[in-house]
């Protein structure tokens, strides 16, 4: 565990904030650190998506639902901060014409995913699904060929899935399991990023395990990101 500083910590709409934090990171696409900011209450550290990795530090886009997060977004600037990690496995490094699609606080590590696959020469489109508001459009377009959003309404309905060689996908459970029945038929390989509650992170605990066609897997260390088809299998 590294305990660092907060380098900044703003909120970006309702009940979104993006936290940069002092460090040097090395991180894949779709991992995601553990983060706490108290000594004993919560007992357990908070696993939030890695938004984005430069040199300065390493920052992460995070919804406000419980007293974990309540507490990251009350930090200020120089606050002290514990992280482990990065952790897990993540999205794989593709080439072709790709869709990176997610919902709600699920947009979160596809940022960093955006811009590491249009550094390495793909066509990346993003799709962005949101309930009420959207948030962070311009920083998505910025490292995407194309945004398409969808407030209020189902973004999977969005995205033509016969264009793109792969799909990435983080959000609500359903959303991902609709975006893997559209994808059946096609040429596209769908990879889904599972958000199971998580303890540890690091495989120990087994809270996160889950369902998959090769029999249970713990999400935090054999993911969080699957094939669709091992973890929707019944579909």
């Amino acid at each position: 565990m590294i305990e660092t500083k907060v380098l900044s910590n703003r909120q970006v709409s309702k009940d979104f904030y993006l936290m940069k934090v002092a460090g040097s990171y090395q991180a894949q696409m779709g991992q995601f650190c553990m983060l706490r900011a108290w000594d004993e209450v919560p007992v357990l550290s908070r696993p939030i998506s890695i938004y984005d990795v430069d040199e300065e530090g390493i920052s992460f886009l995070y919804k406000v639902v419980g007293q974990g997060t309540e507490i990251f977004a009350n930090l200020k600037e120089g606050a002290d901060i514990r992280i482990d990690g990065p952790y897990g496995n993540g999205f794989p490094n593709v080439s072709g014409k790709i869709a990176l699609v997610g919902g709600g606080i699920g947009v979160a590590p596809l940022y960093y995913t955006a811009k590491q696959l249009k550094a390495a020469g793909n066509q990346v489109d993003c799709y962005l699904g949101f309930t009420d508001e959207s948030l962070m459009v311009e920083e998505y377009e910025q490292v995407a060929d194309k945004v398409v959003i969808n407030i209020g309404g189902y973004i999977v309905d969005d995205v033509p899935v016969e264009k793109y060689d792969y799909i990435f996908t983080c959000g609500p459970k359903i959303m991902m399991q609709v975006l893997a029945d559209k994808v059946k038929g096609s040429n596209a390989k769908l990879y889904v990023s599972m958000e199971n509650r998580m303890a540890c992170g690091a495989g120990a605990c087994l809270v996160c395990t889950c369902k998959t066609s090769d029999g249970n897997k713990k999400v935090c260390k054999d993911g969080p990101v699957f094939l669709a088809e091992e973890v929707f299998f019944h579909a």
